[in-house]
């Protein structure tokens, strides 16, 4: 099969009128991430065991974040963490622990409405699990303001020439929310799939 180089893009859309338990749940990831980072920057790696009792840890800690937000923060932790010696390493930095201001938080695919927004044509609002798990999980909806960057490559998604990808991540600079999706396309504008575009 030939080997067709892809290219990724990520596009930032504001959201509208976020709503305030973003904030709590943005602080509790924030805090996750950071405790992991360090751990790891302490240890040079994250066992499996002690991923497990850290994952055990952090679900006492936070009952009212859905497991897969813990699961995405622990991993963001550590990412940062092996960068933090990294740069290190190369005497880039020099403070003894890694320290995280702000994050991006990720949202897996059956976290957010991933389906219904891969399949629209006019993705303007989303559905995000923020708190709760089994049945008890609640759903937000987030109303976003697409742009013509956004328009450009949801055309190529329902086209087959991008596809869009199942994480979605959510980040606040600046006091605005920003709901970011990358998208993945061929360098050469070829299909990347061989099914027909979702319907409109």
């Amino acid at each position: 099969m030939e080997n067709v180089r892809s290219v990724r893009r990520a596009v930032a859309v504001e959201v509208e009128s976020p709503p305030p338990e973003l904030s709590a749940v943005e602080e509790a990831y924030r805090r996750i991430v950071e405790e992991a980072a360090v751990y790891v920057a302490e240890r040079g790696r994250l066992e499996r065991e002690k991923y497990n009792e850290l994952y055990r840890r952090f679900r006492e800690l936070h009952p009212h974040l859905p497991a897969q937000l813990v699961q995405q923060a622990i991993n963001q932790g550590v990412e940062v963490g092996k960068s933090f010696l990294e740069a290190r390493r190369d005497g880039r930095v020099r403070k003894p622990r890694p320290e995280v201001r702000r994050v991006s938080m990720r949202f897996a695919k059956d976290s957010w409405s991933y389906r219904k927004a891969a399949a629209s044509i006019a993705p303007v609002r989303l559905e995000l699990q923020l708190f709760g798990r089994g049945a008890k999980r609640q759903r937000y909806e987030l109303w976003i303001k697409p742009h013509r960057r956004l328009w450009l490559y949801w055309w190529k998604a329902l086209r087959g020439e991008a596809e869009l990808a199942s994480t979605l991540m959510l980040k606040r600079r600046r006091g605005r929310w920003y709901a970011i999706f990358v998208l993945r396309r061929t360098a050469e504008g070829r299909s990347l799939r061989r099914r027909p575009s979702p319907s409109m």
